[in-house]
């Protein structure tokens, strides 16, 4: 009997797998899968959301008004140039979608955040994949990778799942050596997280430039990934291209007032940064201490850690180990990370427990092997 059957290329993709929220045996733990804020959420934020359930029978406004006239103030940017999304997940597909299709490539780099490919293999584009140079981007080589047949090319800064940054001297230097022809996509989830002086000039790039589009998120450092609230900024016809295929009343009404209140509140914002900071800091510090034994945490810019295990014990072994320990954290197999896991920064309870946790592993590890 003959039945429906996708395009070859929709058969081709594997689907996004979303960190985990519980054990194997169905228990509900510590999650350190998905990088959520462990502060929670604005107070300002959750008064905002709850003040808007009164017009639950209305659609949102489709033209997100407040969402963007927030954005642009906090960043000085013109409202009409701001394009809103279902988190910022949405507009990566829309980027792939308004200017790529079959016989075109998408560049990412290895180890990129896995919705680039699923992105790409959507509009039948090819995927291109340019290595990196220990598990950040290497501008050189997506230069490299850059063909006739080229139309974007998707940069995370800080990378998920690595957290590893580019400086603003070399996403620069990549957006200088893209033709003009090609979307220079700057994907800025972890921006939040980054030190002023520490900031890449995606967004500045993205005000001047015709071929620069920066994506954000509310998921991550404002605390509202319930709400997926995702938006971006590029040149008007990049926005108006993305506008044509976007989904109508993408953007709740409560989310929208919640996250407007979320940017106001600068205190929670700097609150989150700071524990981040400090978290990481320690968290990282504390692996290298179990470098002898073959730990080591990829340099971070954002509320995560990548853990490589090159020793004896496993990427594998420790997740399952945490996972029995009570701590969710996520493994990418997948995306060639077997030997990595990802774990977001959590509260210092957290973060303490996952540290005696793998302690315990590592001394259990060298005690079998001797």
């Amino acid at each position: 009997m003959t039945t429906p059957a996708p395009k070859p290329w929709i058969a081709a993709i594997a689907p996004y797998v979303p960190g985990r929220a519980t054990t194997d045996d169905g228990r509900k733990v510590v999650k350190l899968s998905s990088n959520e804020n462990p502060l929670g959420t604005s107070p300002d934020a959750v008064a905002a959301f709850e003040g808007a359930r009164r017009d639950l029978a209305r659609y949102p406004d489709a033209g997100a008004t407040i969402l963007r006239e927030a954005i642009a103030a906090k960043y000085g940017l013109d409202p009409a140039r701001v394009i809103y999304g279902t988190g910022s997940d949405e507009l990566l597909h829309m980027a792939a979608g308004a200017f790529s299709g079959v016989g075109d490539e998408i560049i990412h780099v290895r180890y990129g955040f896995a919705v680039y490919e699923i992105a790409t293999r959507r509009t039948g584009a090819t995927v291109v994949i340019a290595p990196d140079k220990d598990y950040a981007t290497d501008v050189d080589a997506i230069l490299a990778a850059v063909t006739e047949r080229t139309r974007v090319v998707f940069v995370a800064n800080p990378n998920n799942p690595t957290g590893t940054f580019a400086s603003r001297q070399e996403i620069a230097r990549l957006h200088a050596g893209l033709r003009r022809d090609i979307l220079l996509v700057v994907d800025q989830a972890y921006a939040e997280y980054l030190e002023p002086e520490e900031d890449d000039a995606g967004l500045a790039l993205a005000m001047t430039e015709p071929n620069v589009l920066v994506t954000r998120t509310f998921s991550k450092i404002h605390g509202l990934a319930a709400e997926r609230i995702g938006w971006g900024y590029a040149a008007q016809p990049i926005v108006q291209a993305l506008h044509r295929i976007r989904a109508p009343f993408n953007v709740t009404s409560a989310g929208q007032h919640a996250a407007v209140a979320a940017l106001a509140d600068d205190g929670f914002v700097e609150e989150t940064r700071a524990h981040n900071a400090h978290w990481r800091d320690w968290f990282a510090n504390e692996i290298a201490s179990m470098g002898n034994a073959g730990l080591r945490a990829v340099p971070s810019k954002a509320n995560f850690v990548l853990i490589v295990f090159e020793g004896a014990l496993t990427g594998e072994a420790a997740y399952a180990g945490l996972m029995e320990a009570g701590y969710l954290v996520r493994w990418l197999p997948g995306q060639g990370l077997g030997h990595g896991l990802r774990i977001t920064i959590g509260t210092e309870d957290e973060c303490r427990g996952v540290i005696a946790a793998l302690r315990a592993m590592v001394r259990d590890t060298v005690a079998e092997a001797g």
